[in-house]
């Protein structure tokens, strides 16, 4: 696991606060139980993945931390009037994180995906539809009730090492831009895996990466 940050949420509105930034429902979170959450800027792109979890009035938030002075830099811009502290965590305390299913974000890669490119909507594991408004709620919600995403997230394997960020092309597509984006690498014995966003039109069709063949494992 690349090197992590915990930031501490302190103060009587730390729960209204948060509840209002991110994507999932912050009030359903028991003690010590973690929650995956996307940081949305008012585009509906994601910058930042956070677990997070809560123990007594306090709330942790737990990410990569090449993302720690962008997160701290917008989190500090909406605080405003509310009784909140944000300060790093004395105890950088990390969740069990299945690198084959849950997708990552870090600072090459923040701001390239809405919530759907990554499946958090999927039985909404990172994203609720029920919840109040955050900073990209709009564009979210709009996806998810009229319209349909044209890239998932999907697992894949290669014989050559890919970088968090290089773009994927597939075969037949008429995309002005990359077909897919290497979202993370996934530690394997055998072979290199990766969790990578790809068009699902094509998803099935040949996918090449830096002009290496990736292959795709489809029960992801």
């Amino acid at each position: 696991m690349k090197n992590r940050i915990t930031l501490k949420i302190s103060g009587v509105d730390a729960q209204s606060f948060l509840q209002g930034q991110l994507s999932n429902d912050i009030v359903v979170i028991g003690e010590n139980e973690w929650q995956l959450n996307a940081y949305c800027q008012h585009q509906g792109k994601v910058i930042a993945l956070f677990w997070v979890t809560k123990y007594k009035d306090d709330f942790y938030l737990n990410f990569p931390d090449s993302l720690q002075d962008k997160v701290l830099k917008r989190l500090n811009i909406f605080v405003l009037m509310a009784n909140v502290e944000i300060k790093q965590a004395a105890l950088n305390v990390n969740p069990p994180i299945d690198a084959m299913k849950h997708p990552e974000i870090y600072l090459i890669t923040s701001e390239k995906f809405v919530p759907q490119e990554l499946n958090l909507d999927i039985d909404e594991v990172g994203v609720s539809f029920s919840k109040g408004c955050y900073p990209g709620q709009e564009v979210v919600a709009r996806l998810h009730y009229l319209g349909k995403p044209k890239r998932r997230m999907r697992l894949f394997e290669c014989e050559q090492v890919l970088k968090v960020g290089d773009k994927l092309i597939a075969l037949g597509s008429k995309s002005a831009k990359a077909s897919g984006i290497v979202v993370r690498d996934v530690k394997s014995v055998d072979k290199l895996k990766y969790l990578a966003t790809i068009e699902v039109k094509y998803q099935n069709n040949e996918i090449t990466c830096n002009d290496a063949k990736l292959t795709r494992i489809e029960n992801d």
